[in-house]
């Protein structure tokens, strides 16, 4: 059964039954505990907003497989137009949830491994391919919401993964049956991993020959024998338990919930196979994923640095402090950040061009670009959140406080701001700005799709620095 709505969603998290630990105790569902609803929440938009006729051009495609409308985070990217509607759409999600929606890690998984494995089977003959789109007509039929799985734990980082004291610590094969394969290791910091249906793993790095095992691309189901996830803690992430007002963001959360993915002796049948000791192919994969999970920040992070300038905006405004130049130059650096980081991905998608497959591909160097702008501009913005709200944001008391009888007086009347505005309202758009600005959402900026020296590494492989020499030898007559 297709999933639609929200509450079809809802329905099939409760029926899928993943193995999810949180606080070293089994969770039974998910879609009722508090510590996973905004997460799920925030998921949920990316169905919600292909219901309606206002966001069906941004969040629907026609599926070049079947003919028929799918939801966009299902599609290969099938021209230029695609890739920026994938733009446009992160950034109106992250509008309506300012919160991390997580969807598009596994969407850019799907694309990079539809790309890769048609040239793989260029090369040797194989018939991945022809799988991955099999299973990719079931993706988009039942609307599925998949972890793109790329980040293994990585162990002795100076160490490939053949070399390591401990085998699992880079995911790979122990055995290949006549009807599939077993693997065993670990996916971490997998961003929507206890609230989607399946993960596509795929190898963490380019590999070696002796690498070969480790070079495994494969679809698991998030409840199979021996899939188990432990839910990773976030910046004040007990106070959603307790508080809506302390929370800040109390429908959608903070980041995207990620999980530590364990698979102890995982069972895959072949057609769940897509790469398989190709070693070769795997550093094209890697980049391939990157430079499109790179492509998404400026959207995403655009959009939820458009409700952080809003919410300080609001600040200053209770606070009496908006009409103050200084605030006012400071809020107009942050929409200057904000768009910088958007028009880079807008960018490398326009610069996009067609793969092998068919499937279009954002420009490598501007989609790094965009993702290394993500790693300062957001750092600024937060910075600068935190200058126009004030120290009020690391100290102001609890919602509990606040309703006391005994001090919820005191809270009432010393927390005030300007006249005709609440106590109460000020505290809930300061509380939204320490959720935003808080060390989560940061750390989140900075290494995911991958920390900056990646961003840099690739600049040497694509910056073109022989071409640039010889133009600038040539200008001034040196022959080289």
């Amino acid at each position: 059964m297709p999933i639609v709505t929200k509450e079809d969603y809802l329905r099939s998290l409760r029926e899928l039954g993943s193995v999810i630990y949180l606080n070293g105790e089994r969770i039974a569902d998910i879609t009722t505990h508090p510590a996973f609803t905004p997460h799920i929440n925030a998921a949920a938009k990316t169905y919600e907003l292909a219901l309606r006729p206002e966001s069906e051009d941004l969040a629907t495609a026609i599926s070049h497989l079947t003919g028929q409308r799918i939801n966009r985070f299902t599609h290969i990217h099938q021209s230029v137009e695609d890739l920026i509607k994938k733009v446009q759409l992160l950034r109106l999600i992250a509008h309506e949830t300012g919160s991390c929606f997580q969807r598009c890690v596994g969407w850019d998984a799907m694309n990079a491994t539809y790309m890769t494995t048609y040239e793989i089977d260029e090369k040797h003959g194989t018939n991945y391919h022809q799988r991955f789109i099999e299973y990719l007509k079931k993706i988009q039929s039942e609307n599925l919401m998949l972890v793109g799985g790329m980040t293994d734990p990585k162990g002795d980082r100076s160490l490939p993964p053949a070399e390591q004291p401990d085998p699992d610590l880079f995911t790979h094969v122990v055995e290949r049956r006549n009807d599939g394969i077993v693997i065993r290791g670990a996916k971490a910091h997998q961003t929507g991993g206890a609230n989607s249906h399946e993960i596509l793993i795929m190898p963490t790095q380019a590999m070696r020959k002796e690498d070969a095992d480790w070079a495994v691309v494969a679809a698991i189901p998030l409840n199979a024998p021996g899939v188990v996830q432990i839910f990773g803690r976030q910046t004040n992430d007990e106070r959603r338990l307790t508080s809506r007002l302390d929370s800040g963001n109390p429908d959608y959360g903070l980041v995207g919930g990620e999980t530590l993915i364990v698979f102890d002796n995982v069972f895959v049948p072949w057609e769940r196979v897509f790469m398989l000791g190709e070693n070769e192919f795997a550093g094209l994969l890697v980049e391939r994923f990157a430079t499109l999970h790179r492509q998404n920040y400026g959207g995403c992070k655009g959009g939820v640095s458009d409700i952080l300038i809003g919410a300080c905006s609001l600040a200053t405004e209770y606070q009496g402090i908006s009409k103050a130049s200084h605030v006012k130059e400071k809020l107009a650096e942050m929409i200057h950040l904000a768009e910088t980081i958007y028009s880079g991905s807008v960018a490398c998608s326009v610069m996009g061009s067609k793969t092998k497959s068919g499937a279009y591909y954002p420009d490598p160097l501007l989609a790094n670009c965009t993702k290394h702008n993500v790693t300062r501009h957001v750092y600024e913005i937060a910075r600068l959140a935190h200058d126009v709200a004030g120290g009020i944001l690391a100290t102001m008391p609890s919602e509990k406080d606040l309703r006391s009888g005994e001090v919820g007086n005191y809270v009432e009347k010393y927390m005030a701001g300007i006249k005709g505005v609440s106590t109460e309202n000020r505290l809930r758009i300061l509380r939204l700005i320490e959720n935003m600005t808080s060390g989560t959402a940061l750390v989140e900026s900075m290494h995911g799709a991958g920390s900056p020296q990646t961003q840099k590494v690739m600049y040497g492989r694509l910056g073109k620095l022989d071409m640039k020499k010889k133009m600038a030898a040539k200008l001034v007559g040196i022959d080289s």
